[in-house]
């Protein structure tokens, strides 16, 4: 697959650690756009944040990335964290950046566009702009947990995003947890 990572200025670094960390570079062409404020929470949160080897990063103002025209071919792109900010900026179809034109071409050419806030509560005006790129055909993904798994770490509980994520770009974890299937992992309820 192709695809894109972004991440913007709001909370929650750890997402885009752990994806990138989920996604073999070696067998996925992947390219990292990350804005300035992105990489200042980054630095922040998590001290050192690690690129694996193989992923293609690019300035957010590079506008000469194949992934800035409809004529390139790629698979998904997600946001994670996506700020309420950049939220406003994709649903009103500003492209003055690489990260915001890369999101208006996967809107207008039908490709998978996964924006993961994290920002609560939300506001009405948050709500709307949520609404408008639902129907503009954005996947919004909150980064909201789920505890079926018993997690026993913070590693453990970003995961479970991590994971729906991965799902919906069509490569799913063979460690994620399934509600219907029987786990034998550490601390994990068995279904019935």
């Amino acid at each position: 697959m192709k695809l894109v990572l972004a991440a913007t200025g709001a909370s929650g670094s750890i997402y885009l650690q752990r994806l990138l960390d989920q996604i073999d570079p070696t067998a996925h062409e992947v390219h990292l756009v990350m804005s300035g404020p992105a990489k200042q929470v980054a630095k922040q949160e998590l001290g050192a944040f690690k690129i694996p080897k193989g992923i293609a990063q690019h300035g957010e103002s590079d506008m000469n990335v194949p992934f800035v025209s409809g004529s390139a071919k790629f698979d998904a792109m997600v946001i994670a964290p996506c700020s309420m900010a950049t939220m406003v900026r994709i649903a009103s179809g500003s492209s003055d950046s690489a990260l915001l034109r890369a999101a208006d071409v996967f809107l207008k050419e039908r490709r998978k566009l996964i924006l993961v806030p994290r920002e609560t509560p939300w506001s009405l005006i948050h709500a709307r702009n949520v609404a408008t790129l639902l129907e503009a055909g954005a996947i919004v993904l909150p980064a909201i947990p789920s505890f079926y798994s018993r997690p026993t770490s913070v590693i453990d509980v970003v995961d479970t995003v991590v994971w729906r994520i991965l799902d919906q770009i069509g490569l799913p974890s063979p460690r994620a947890y399934r509600w219907a299937e029987k786990s034998s992992r550490k601390g994990a309820r068995k279904k019935s």
